[in-house]
């Protein structure tokens, strides 16, 4: 069993019914797994506005938040101890997606100097405030606009893992 199905099915009998509107996204790498739930958009009449609905969204998002932290912090615990990775939480309401905990890490590369220069012209224009923060804008970039080549790498990764795991064991 790959590693992602064990968590994803670990948390899908582990989060208690009701918690979230429906089975929660999951998504893991070699430090954190990431949950992010949906929880029910609260009902406002037909004629409010956008900044009423946004304002409602959040405030939804709170209550959701509180109500939930002592049995989230619970199985993330519990997950914490079991997978070896940090849990984070976050939850989707309506067209808002908001992130309670996330790991930051850092990551070190090293770039020949045309890559450099790319990265300083992010900071000598203002885009960003370090290399660090332009790198970082530059991985969202990529990941904002090529999307579908990433989950065709994600797709043809999954069927290496299941080729191996069908093969011969040593």
């Amino acid at each position: 069993m790959a590693v992602e199905d064990e968590i994803a099915g670990w948390f899908a009998g582990r989060i208690p019914d009701g918690l979230y509107d429906g089975a929660p996204e999951i998504t893991s790498d070699r430090e954190e797994v990431l949950i992010i739930g949906t929880i029910a958009e609260p009902q406002l009449g037909d004629d409010a506005s956008p900044d009423a609905a946004a304002a409602a969204r959040s405030g939804r998002i709170n209550q959701h938040r509180e109500d939930t932290r002592r049995e989230r912090m619970k199985i993330a615990s519990e997950a914490e101890t079991r997978f070896g990775k940090k849990i984070s939480w976050g939850v989707r309401c309506g067209e808002d997606r908001v992130l309670f905990t996330n790991l930051s890490m850092p990551v070190m590369t090293r770039l020949r100097m045309p890559e450099r220069q790319v990265l300083d012209r992010l900071v000598d224009a203002g885009v960003a405030k370090s290399r660090s923060h332009a790198l970082a804008w530059c991985v969202r970039l990529v990941g904002q606009n090529q999307q579908e080549w990433l989950d065709n790498l994600k797709d043809a990764l999954s069927r290496v893992e299941e080729v191996r795991a069908s093969g011969p064991t040593l």
